[in-house]
């Protein structure tokens, strides 16, 4: 039985992506998403020129906003998260075990986004794309390839530290 993504999530992060912001709006992406379940979409969009509001578009109810002091309610109530490739935004949906679609900023210089998302495609915590490949995408990834990152070892450091410096004992 394939899963079932009823509530969906999709975040710009603090800046502008307003590409981003109007392909999860389009008939295609909606469509796609319908299929794959989808009854609802909250969507933070940031700085991004896209007016926020609630409506209905091709059967699913979106909730778009601009900001709130933490995404965790919403990144834990949604079955799939759509991201732009931000480091905090890709770490806090990770760390939530959320099936996890990145989806870079091609307008950003240098494109770093492009390299954290492909490492952590690798690593297969989550699959990217760009936007222009998001409907397409959407309907051919298979989220459940995708294994969770570990937890952090905070100790770990603290162990490589006391390895390096440790003073050898020659009594």
């Amino acid at each position: 039985m394939q899963m079932q993504y009823k509530k969906c999530f999709v975040t710009v992060g603090t800046t502008r992506f307003d590409l981003l912001c109007e392909f999860i709006q389009s008939s295609p992406v909606l469509l796609v998403l319908r299929k794959m379940g989808c009854e609802n979409i909250t969507v933070q969009i940031g700085n991004s020129d896209v007016e926020p509001g609630d409506f209905e578009k091709d059967g699913i109810k979106l909730h778009l906003y601009r900001f709130k002091n933490s995404l965790k309610a919403d990144m834990s109530n949604a079955d799939l998260i759509i991201s732009h490739a931000g480091a905090g935004s890709c770490l806090e949906a990770l760390d939530l075990n959320k099936p996890l679609l990145v989806v870079v900023n091609e307008e950003l210089m240098n494109n770093h986004q492009l390299e954290l998302a492909d490492q952590l495609h690798v690593d297969k915590h989550l699959y990217y794309c760009t936007c222009d490949t998001l409907a397409s995408t959407l309907e051919t990834v298979d989220f459940s390839w995708l294994s969770p990152m570990s937890k952090p070892n905070p100790y770990a450091f603290v162990q490589y530290i006391d390895s390096v410096f440790k003073v050898k004992d020659n009594s």
